[in-house]
Parts: structure tokens; C-alpha cells; sequence
């Protein structure tokens, strides 16, 4: 028991989703925090699509793989509104939760990333097989070399990591 204790404290310390930045008192105010977090959702969306196009672009998709691309792209926009929409809640509420309540919100935000990791892959596995062999190298390339590089740090912006998540950690 005392194991399980240390292990989940030692997760939540180094957890990004549980690290909260300081701020000044008059910065958490709920107006100040609704003034910040919308150019925070538009860096996020920015970087959605920013991402988006990079892939496309990499992966040379072709106007006969545009329908299918679509319906991926589309997904990852979801997604990224969706952890987007999770974090300025887990943002708004942090200073009034209770540890159960964080580990509530915690729980919904890791189902919905898996619930999205989940729509994507099937939003992409009909692209992949429409893919060329020269575009599926592309692919096994890409997503390999992003799985094993973060492109975000967490440690430098802990709070915005989570929300990232959809565009960070996934295609």
C-alpha cells in the first residue's frame, strides 16, 4: 500500500497534466484566465494546422488521396479542441478542485486522448493503405522519428503540454 502511495505521488509530481504554473493572484481570477487561455487555443489550433500541412506536404498526398486525408485532418482537429476545450477547464477550476476532482479531470482527460488516439488510427489506417510505397516510407519515417523526439516540452510549458496532446503526441 505504502508503494502504491509513493508511486502514484511520484506520478503525479512529475506529470505535466499535474503540474500547475504560478501565477499572481490577480492572474487567476477567472476573467484573467479566460483572457489567457483563448491566445493559448489559438497557438494550439495554429500548431494543429500547422501540423497538418507539414504532414501533408511530407507525405505528398495526392488529389486522389485528398478525400481520405481530409477525413484524417479532420480528426486531428477534433482532437486538439477536444484536450484544448479539457485543459481551459482543468485551467478554470484548478484553484477550487480537490484532489479527487483533479484526479476526476485527469481521468477524463487521459480517456479522451485515448479515445482520440483511437479515432485517429482509424482515420488514418484507410489513408496509410492508399498510400504509395514511396508515401508509406515517408509515414514509417515521420510518425517514427515523432514518437521518439518529443516536439514539445513539457517541463518548459506544463500547462499547455496536455492540450498539445493531440497535435504533440499524435500525427
Amino acid at each position: 500500500m505504502k508503494r502504491t502511495l509513493v508511486a502514484l505521488a511520484a506520478f503525479c509530481a512529475l506529470s505535466p497534466v499535474f503540474a500547475q504554473p504560478s501565477a499572481p493572484a490577480a492572474a487567476s481570477s477567472p476573467a484573467a484566465q479566460t483572457a489567457a487561455s483563448a491566445p493559448a487555443g489559438s497557438k494550439r489550433e495554429a500548431r494543429v494546422e500547422e501540423r497538418i500541412k507539414e504532414l501533408h506536404s511530407s507525405l505528398k498526398i495526392t488529389p486522389q488521396q485528398e478525400d481520405q486525408w481530409s477525413k484524417f485532418a479532420d480528426v486531428m482537429r477534433d482532437n486538439g479542441r477536444t484536450m484544448a476545450d479539457l485543459y481551459r477547464q482543468r485551467i478554470a477550476q484548478r484553484d477550487t478542485m480537490s484532489a479527487l476532482d483533479d484526479m476526476k479531470q485527469y481521468e477524463q482527460i487521459t480517456q479522451a486522448n485515448a479515445d482520440g488516439t483511437k479515432r485517429l488510427v482509424e482515420a488514418f489506417e484507410p489513408l496509410y493503405a492508399s498510400l504509395s510505397p514511396e508515401q508509406k516510407k515517408l509515414a514509417d519515417t515521420s510518425f517514427r522519428s515523432e514518437h521518439g523526439k518529443p516536439r514539445h516540452s513539457a517541463h518548459r510549458h506544463p500547462h499547455a503540454a496536455g492540450a498539445d496532446a493531440a497535435s504533440a503526441t499524435k500525427p
